[in-house]
């Protein structure tokens, strides 16, 4: 059987079918016992079969921490169709898989090279690995007010001020479908022979069409985690880690993965990504065809409603970025005098239209292949009742950035001002609890950012300036949610207290 007959098999979802309709007396977890003692709201809603094919790690399902069966030629199979050496799939989202990654490239006070608008799931990784961040700054638009991507010229400097740096991680695309120069910079990295580690969440849809932004793997990244459920078809959750070449201790890797994953993984998760490889393998270019005609239709319908404006290729590269996903919509509507969280309420609540990401000025819409021109039609129209309604004459402005005191050049808020402790070294130091006021220039000991999209605008080990409390009282006041701290009113935060602050900061 050659590769693309092979590609038409799902090995997983074959096996959780079987096992899901044969008759069977449970006396195994779940408590639910196949459906038979489901509340019958939860069964109304969702159906019965859904529950009897919610099964735990029976013979014929292999499992997960140590595949022989058909979760091991599920994992192969999407190895094949995703271009990777080897294939792990994780039913904790790309989380876990970002986690494990640095945990099995770093040892407690290694160097990593990542950026400052890295997930909140880097900053954990940092916390659980002790490795010690080098964050490097993004690009930032000032006139979009978007941040980017890192770029070659500012890696190549943090390797050369830290050549014993073990990985560099770097997101491609941005929430915002920018892709950085993931070719260059893996080369780069290579000619260190440092690993290059992909936070590829919102790109597992580019190795199956042309058009699209060039995959991480194909680009020679070593490592690259997917979130298979924010653009492609599995279930919310289920995600994939591919690696190819022999940076990245598969072994290391695989023990990292046990760390971070539930001992009890969902089998309606893992066989999801069964389902939806073998969606992409063998129609993935047709249905990304479609999804790329729906998303430049949509652009270009918006483009032409006054006061919006949408990112295009064009802008992005200005910033030294040569590709856009154009599947990722991003309309800034503050010339609508609206900020994107007001904008985001109104679309949602009146016109049963909700954007991926509302920001300060933006909205973010993901376009996949589960959309219809229906739904772009739909999206048309209530921008363009939003339009008519709003003040043109009143445009929102929200600068995510500081002046540099020395270049006097804008740069992005999401810059360290001065990390005193590693992330780990904050977050197991004694900590208290201080009114907002006083917690300018002492130590943060949590994890805060506004959510979506989760990239934290203070993390443990830095020095709270006054701006970043600025900015997040920004975001609430204009609608925004913050999470990661204990207070989300803002009104406290949880500071290093300053002695063990002190002491941690002399020994370092």
């Amino acid at each position: 059987m050659n590769l693309v007959e092979l590609q038409h098999q799902t090995p997983l979802l074959d096996a959780l079918r079987h096992c899901a309709q044969r008759p069977n007396t449970p006396f195994y977890a779940p408590g639910h016992k196949r459906g038979q003692g489901i509340p019958t709201q939860l069964s109304n809603l969702l159906g019965s079969e859904v529950f009897r094919a919610d099964l735990p790690e029976l013979v014929e399902l292999d499992n997960l921490f140590a595949p022989q069966g058909p979760i091991q030629a599920a994992q192969e199979l999407a190895a094949q169709a995703f271009g990777a050496e080897q294939t792990w799939f994780l039913a904790n989202g790309s989380t876990s898989g970002v986690i494990a990654a640095i945990l099995a490239t770093c040892n407690p006070g290694d160097r990593i090279i990542l950026p400052r608008n890295v997930h909140q799931s880097a900053i954990s990784g940092l916390i659980l690995s002790g490795a010690i961040p080098v964050f490097v700054e993004p690009e930032y638009d000032p006139v979009l007010d978007l941040v980017h991507s890192i770029t070659l010229a500012s890696v190549a400097a943090a390797l050369t001020q830290y050549p014993d740096a073990k990985a560099v991680l770097m997101v491609y695309p941005t929430y915002y479908g920018v892709c950085g120069d993931v070719q260059a910079i893996a080369q780069l990295a290579h000619d260190r022979n440092v690993p290059l580690l992909v936070d590829e969440a919102h790109g597992p849809h580019f190795a199956f069409h042309p058009e699209l932004p060039t995959a991480a793997l194909t680009a020679g990244a070593d490592l690259a985690v997917q979130s298979i459920h924010k653009v492609l078809s599995a279930m919310t959750q289920a995600a994939m880690l591919h690696v190819q070449g022999e940076r990245v201790d598969r072994d290391r890797l695989t023990k990292a993965l046990q760390l971070v994953q539930s001992t009890s993984p969902s089998y309606l998760l893992l066989a999801s990504l069964d389902a939806a490889r073998q969606q992409m393998a063998t129609q993935g270019q047709a249905l990304m065809t479609q999804t790329l005609q729906l998303a430049d239709l949509a652009r270009t319908q918006i483009s032409q409603i006054p006061g919006l404006q949408v990112l295009q290729l064009e802008q992005a590269s200005s910033s030294g970025f040569t590709t856009l996903d154009r599947t990722r919509l991003t309309v800034t509507v503050s010339g609508l005098g609206l900020t994107g969280f007001a904008a985001d309420e109104i679309l949602n609540e009146e016109f049963g239209v909700t954007a991926e990401l509302p920001s300060l000025q933006h909205l973010t819409f993901i376009i996949s292949l589960g959309n219809t021109e229906a739904d772009i039609q739909h999206l048309v129209a209530a921008l363009q009742q939003l339009a008519t309604r709003s003040d043109r004459n009143q445009p929102q402005t929200y600068p995510l950035l500081r002046v540099d005191s020395q270049t006097k050049e804008p740069t992005p808020l999401l810059t360290p001002y001065s990390s005193l402790l590693t992330p780990r070294d904050a977050w197991f130091a004694p900590t208290e609890t201080v009114a907002i006021a006083q917690a300018v220039n002492r130590v943060s000991a949590e994890l805060v950012c506004p959510y979506p999209p989760g990239i934290p605008v203070l993390v443990p080990g830095e020095a709270i300036a006054s701006e970043a409390i600025n900015y997040l009282r920004q975001v609430l006041a204009a609608g925004g949610f913050i999470t990661g701290c204990a207070d989300v009113s803002l009104q406290t935060l949880k500071v290093v207290q300053e002695e063990a602050g002190r002491i941690r900061n002399e020994k370092a």
